[in-house]
């Protein structure tokens, strides 16, 4: 087992209700849990993100914490919140990593696994799923 280790898994998810396409307006949801699958008690410092549209417009994020928060996991413990962006396309992608800070002071960097953002209603019939995380 790694010294220092967060594993996230991340949910993403279509705001239809939020959304304006006729105006180029795509709004999503995306629900992450970081898990510290490590050894000792570690802190989520910031965050960076990278977000792309299928029209080939990226945007970069970064900042503090998450959702205002810099949670303190223990092993084994689990922190779970969900933020969300704007696209001008239907469809796009976001990965990025969260730096860390574990109890001894070492520092590490926790990938997040690049994920699909698609604006599919699932009030449809014979709709595709969203959610695809790519590996």
């Amino acid at each position: 087992m790694p010294k220092y280790q967060f594993d996230v898994q991340v949910q993403p998810q279509y705001l239809p209700e939020e959304s304006a396409p006729d105006t180029g307006v795509f709004c999503f949801a995306y629900t992450i849990t970081v898990t510290n699958t490590g050894q000792i008690p570690a802190q989520l410092i910031s965050r960076h993100w990278i977000i792309n549209d299928s029209g080939g417009l990226a945007e970069e994020v970064k900042g503090l914490g998450v959702v205002g928060r810099q949670p303190l996991l223990k092993p084994g413990e689990s922190f779970q919140y969900t933020s969300g962006c704007r696209l001008h396309t239907a469809s796009g992608t976001m990965h990025g990593s969260f730096h860390c800070v574990a109890e001894d002071g070492a520092p590490f960097v926790t990938p997040v696994p690049l994920f699909v953002l698609e604006a599919i209603d699932h009030g449809l019939p014979d709709a595709p799923s969203s959610g695809r995380v790519l590996h």
